[in-house]
């Protein structure tokens, strides 16, 4: 009987070796190509699982449903963590600190970077969301653009919402911890570095993506997005991001870096305690993707599945 405990303890201790050893991908593995908007982050020294969950900034508030592998991970997960963290982001302190660095300096306006008629559609969709062109002209574009895609009425399918800010309610619900892989002084910082007329040129193409194109069967950019989420599709959100007119010489910039600065505080954040991390679902897939990242890091990453 001894000598069968030290066995089973032996067998135990190699089983518990293993689970903590890197795992391997093979170079044709790393890059996912499932279909999956939930992950499950295990192995590498992890002594509980943690997930990834891929969210949109804007979707309908009648056609959200929290998946159920969420709902799962609530209930063990202690932590939620944001590409930037919601407590932070909807606080009033932070808000009164982003609109004093929201406009352009030396009295620049939105006129003076764009021509004619694309400063003409971009009052007309200010009008249209009864936005004050005064003071909304003098903001630097990119702000612009997410204040403005932000608006939770617009859009042909009602009220909108977004994913982030319907997982911070249950977060807050269950009073877990919340946290951020970046502040909004970086993502400012982001904005800064991009000149302001490249800045104006992909505003113009981001509103102009929202209108139907007939010649797609009468999608707008924004609905081809949303579809592509209904249907889980990470890498074909991920090419469409990194192929959308105006990113151009951004993309490392507004996707790539980010998503390798990530890693190393994931990878903190999950030895810590077991986290969901939600981020937008254009980071998830392809070869630089977050997935593929903590892939190569030695974690295995792999679509989440409800109990």
């Amino acid at each position: 009987m001894n000598r069968l405990l030290i066995l089973l303890s032996g067998v135990l201790w190699l089983a518990g070796c293993q689970t903590s050893q890197p795992v391997v991908y093979t170079q044709d593995s790393i890059v996912p190509v499932e279909k999956s908007l939930v992950w499950k982050i295990s192995g590498n020294g992890l002594k509980n699982p943690s997930y990834l969950y891929g969210t949109i900034h804007l979707i309908p508030k009648d056609e959200y449903e929290m998946p159920e592998t969420i709902r799962e991970a609530l209930d063990h997960c202690k932590r939620v963590t944001f590409e930037i963290d919601m407590k932070e982001l909807t606080s009033l302190r932070t808000q009164f600190s982003l609109m004093t660095k929201a406009f352009m300096p030396g009295n620049k306006t939105l006129k003076d970077l764009l021509p004619a008629e694309d400063y003409a559609f971009v009052k007309q969709k200010m009008a249209e969301k009864g936005l004050a062109s005064g003071m909304m002209e003098r903001m630097k574009p990119m702000f612009l653009s997410t204040m403005m895609s932000g608006d939770e009425e617009s859009g042909s399918s009602g009220a909108m919402t977004s994913v982030e800010m319907e997982l911070y309610k249950s977060a807050r619900r269950r009073k877990l911890e919340t946290a951020g892989l970046e502040t909004t002084a970086y993502q400012m910082g982001i904005f800064d570095s991009i000149p302001y007329r490249d800045q104006a040129k992909m505003l113009v193409d981001g509103l102009r993506s929202m209108e139907v194109d007939t010649a797609s069967g009468g999608q707008s950019e924004l609905e081809k997005m949303l579809q592509m989420y209904r249907e889980q599709d990470i890498t074909s959100m991920q090419t469409m991001i990194a192929e959308e007119e105006g990113m151009g010489q951004y993309e490392n910039l507004l996707l790539g870096k980010r998503n390798r600065n990530w890693i190393a505080p994931m990878s903190r954040m999950m030895e810590e305690k077991p986290t969901i991390f939600a981020v937008g679902a254009g980071h998830l897939g392809g070869p630089g993707g977050v997935v593929a990242l903590l892939r190569q890091r030695g974690y295995s990453v792999e679509p989440a599945t409800s109990k």
